[in-house]
């Protein structure tokens, strides 16, 4: 499964799997409980694979961001845990992504990128990544 498939609902914890369209909208599975919702159109639904983090030079996107992180942690999930404190948090995002725009980013999207990295790490969907990864640089060769 590709990030094109994993959905932030707005107002909706955790991360979401797109399962199927309806007429007014779709359905979508929790990663936390598994517990289905129907989400209607009007709400407000990111798509974590067209997210991207802004760094001083350009906007890096979200996969690679995730596939920074678990080169650093070799596989495992975050050290830090998005409840540390904001300065901690910074830190540890500089060693992720040395360049990023410290006036655009957040603590709070820092937050929410490593908890979202370790919900994807916890059900091993990072794996499938650098497996599309690989596939994409093969195909362009």
């Amino acid at each position: 499964m590709s990030l094109d498939t994993v959905l932030s609902i707005s107002g909706k914890p955790g991360l979401y799997k797109l399962i199927t369209q309806t007429r007014g909208g779709f359905v979508a599975e929790s990663l936390i409980d598994n517990k289905r919702i129907s989400v209607n159109a009007q709400q407000n639904v990111s798509v974590l694979s067209e997210i991207a983090i802004y760094t001083l030079t350009e906007e890096v996107p979200l996969k690679q961001v995730f596939l920074n992180i678990k080169n650093k942690e070799n596989g495992a999930l975050a050290s830090v845990g998005p409840k540390d404190s904001k300065d901690k948090l910074e830190e540890y995002f500089f060693d992720v992504l040395p360049d990023y725009d410290e006036d655009r980013v957040y603590a709070s999207d820092i937050k929410k990128v490593i908890q979202w990295y370790n919900l994807l790490q916890k059900h091993n969907m990072l794996d499938q990544l650098e497996d599309n990864d690989e596939q994409e640089t093969s195909e362009e060769e």
